[in-house]
């Protein structure tokens, strides 16, 4: 994003509401999504997780610098993982796909949360606000945040490790296959990158963004319509 903003593609004012959303999103939703993976493994029986430091939402628990500073340069980035033993689960396979989803379902609320506020503004505020300058910067700020949130919620789900999604596939496979798949998953993460570079994986990603965000949207508004809020239909 600040890539985008050196190259001249962002307006000052526009780079400023979104870099705004990132640090909001680096220290309270990434810290948000790993508790969630916390927070479900001690659920299903990993006690222990809560003397590994992460049964925790202060950033300083779960900020991967390099992490941190790829969501502020290109909009997506990661925190530190949190270190999960499967074998305190009854099941280790399915505990692990359960927690695994805890991340990118974390993503999914705090967007919707995002949606919320967004549509309650749209919904029960005069016109003349609507029109001002500062509900411009609130709405860049406000976009940005849920397209940042479901985007990561929808990466994670790439079915490649070491992303969460990998792990939700791994539950459905023999412990053979996950053995071999996982012996070169060093090299997946650049394959990746490679292809979200060359824009392979930008058409399947963005249909799935739109379906979440569409989805949410659609909630928000549909909640606010019983209490009186009216939207224009377009």
């Amino acid at each position: 994003m600040l890539y985008t903003l050196m190259r001249g593609q962002l307006t000052f004012q526009t780079a400023l509401m979104q870099i705004l959303a990132v640090l909001l999103i680096i220290f309270l939703i990434l810290p948000f999504h790993e508790w969630a993976h916390a927070f479900t493994a001690s659920l299903l029986g990993d006690k222990a997780i809560k003397y590994r430091g992460r049964l925790s939402l202060n950033p300083l628990s779960h900020i991967d610098p390099m992490g941190a500073l790829c969501m502020l340069l290109f909009g997506f980035g990661w925190a530190k993982p949190v270190p999960i033993d499967p074998r305190n689960f009854k099941n280790p396979k399915a505990g692990m796909a359960i927690t695994a989803f805890a991340g990118p379902l974390a993503n999914i609320v705090a967007g919707f949360a995002g949606c919320l506020i967004f549509y309650g503004i749209v919904g029960f505020t005069p016109l003349s606000f609507l029109l001002s300058d500062l509900w411009g910067y609130i709405n860049i700020f406000l976009s940005y945040y849920i397209t940042c949130n479901i985007s990561l919620a929808v990466f994670n789900l790439i079915p490649v490790p070491p992303l969460d999604g990998s792990k939700i596939l791994f539950a459905f496979l023999p412990d053979r296959i996950v053995y071999q798949i996982s012996r070169y998953q060093q090299y997946y993460f650049i394959i990746i990158f490679a292809l979200l570079f060359i824009g392979v994986l930008s058409v399947p990603l963005n249909f799935l963004q739109s379906g979440i965000t569409d989805f949410l949207s659609f909630l928000s508004k549909s909640l606010f319509s019983l209490f009186g809020a009216s939207y224009p239909v377009v």
